[in-house]
């Protein structure tokens, strides 16, 4: 089959792109051979810089949310995500948003019917944050069917208020415990998951070619999500300095193998077993429960309390938007109380003060003398 034209729901469609922008309407002959031909009809027009006019016949002809959002993944997100996103997106397309707007028309889709897709969630005790997952692919969908020109507006999707999510993360003596209860493997991934930040899929996908002994640098490049190798999650490459430490425990693993740690040669670790065996060393410490991203909160949490900016945490943990390396920055009181102090002035302090002398402004430095008693302050 032509992959321009094919069948969809009884009805023959053409799908194609001009001029960077995609096309993607019904064929008002319904047959191979007429969609073929309205589509040459619509590539002339468009050549000779005429408007493509939507006759009302056509827009009444809108496809159903299941079958646009069936085209839709097959062409935009199959080609544009990464296999992790691909995935869940496959899965919010087949559990909730077909369920509810699959025999809907594209162009029936409204506010309302929106919001009530919201309260629908709600009830089912779906937590807010999940919901927003829901509606921003939902939204993605409806706003390519608009782009490709399958329907004129689409409705507006609000999102539900969330809170700030908490997160859990170890003190440095639950550290010391954790480590002292492991050995091994784990205990050498657990010290530079520690120590570097690295997400899971970035550690167990970390190569030699990775680690820069001579420079004491590790390149984050790729991770392994779901079995996969792909890119980092912001797909960006990143690089994070090696304390001695780091240095000297990664020396004592070097070997031939491709991956830093591994069990099997050049296959990398799954996570079942790499979490199986953390929980297990929760027991034998005494802590609670935690998986392998608590480490990367433990990181990010330990320079927040001493101080380091924001913004360095934000770059070595290789985040998109200052926006999520924000929660973390209430960890660092030290840091909030000095930037007050900075406004602070006491008696001696020499200040800046400015006079009119003959219609001109003369600064004076002089030393400042409190008016509260020194017992006061």
């Amino acid at each position: 089959m032509n992959m321009s034209t094919y069948k969809r729901g009884g009805k023959w469609w053409i799908r194609f792109r001009f001029n960077h922008k995609r096309y993607f309407k019904c064929s008002p002959d319904n047959s191979q051979i007429g969609a073929k031909a309205y589509e040459a009809l619509l590539r002339q027009k468009l050549a000779r810089g005429e408007p493509i006019i939507e006759p009302k016949s056509e827009i009444s002809e809108a496809p159903s949310f299941r079958e646009f959002s069936t085209q839709w993944f097959e062409t935009d997100v199959k080609n544009n995500n990464k296999y992790s996103e691909m995935l869940n997106k496959e899965s919010i397309l087949r559990t909730h948003l077909n369920p509810f707007f699959g025999n809907y028309r594209l162009d029936r889709i409204t506010s309302l019917a929106v919001e009530t897709f919201k309260s629908k969630k709600l009830k089912e005790g779906l937590a807010n944050k999940t919901i927003n997952n829901l509606l921003i692919v939902l939204s993605k969908c409806l706003k390519t069917a608009q782009e490709w020109r399958v329907i004129e507006s689409i409705p507006r999707v609000k999102l539900l208020k969330v809170q700030t999510q908490k997160f859990d993360y170890l003190s440095e003596e639950e550290c010391r415990l954790l480590l002292n209860n492991c050995n091994g493997l784990l205990r050498d991934m657990i010290i530079v998951a520690l120590k570097t930040g690295l997400r899971f899929g970035e550690l167990i996908a970390l190569e030699w070619s990775d680690i820069d002994f001579k420079n004491n640098l590790i390149t984050v490049r790729q991770s392994i999500t779901r079995g996969r190798l792909g890119s980092t999650k912001s797909n960006k490459i990143r690089y994070v300095p090696m304390l001695d430490e780091v240095q000297q425990l990664l020396l004592s693993r070097l070997d031939k193998n491709a991956y830093v740690f591994a069990k099997e040669p050049n296959k990398p670790l799954g996570p079942m077993y790499c979490l199986w065996h953390l929980h297990r060393a929760c027991r034998a410490s005494g802590l609670r429960k935690i998986g392998w991203h608590t480490l990367r909160h433990t990181f990010a949490s330990h320079l927040a309390q001493k101080g380091i900016s924001i913004t360095l945490v934000k770059e070595l943990l290789g985040h998109s938007d200052i926006r999520t390396t924000m929660r973390y920055s209430h960890l660092s009181p030290l840091a909030t109380r000095e930037a007050i102090k900075a406004l602070e002035i006491k008696s001696g302090d020499i200040v800046e003060t400015i006079s009119k002398e003959g219609g001109k402004k003369i600064v004076n430095l002089i030393p400042f003398k409190s008016k509260i008693p020194a017992k006061a302050q």
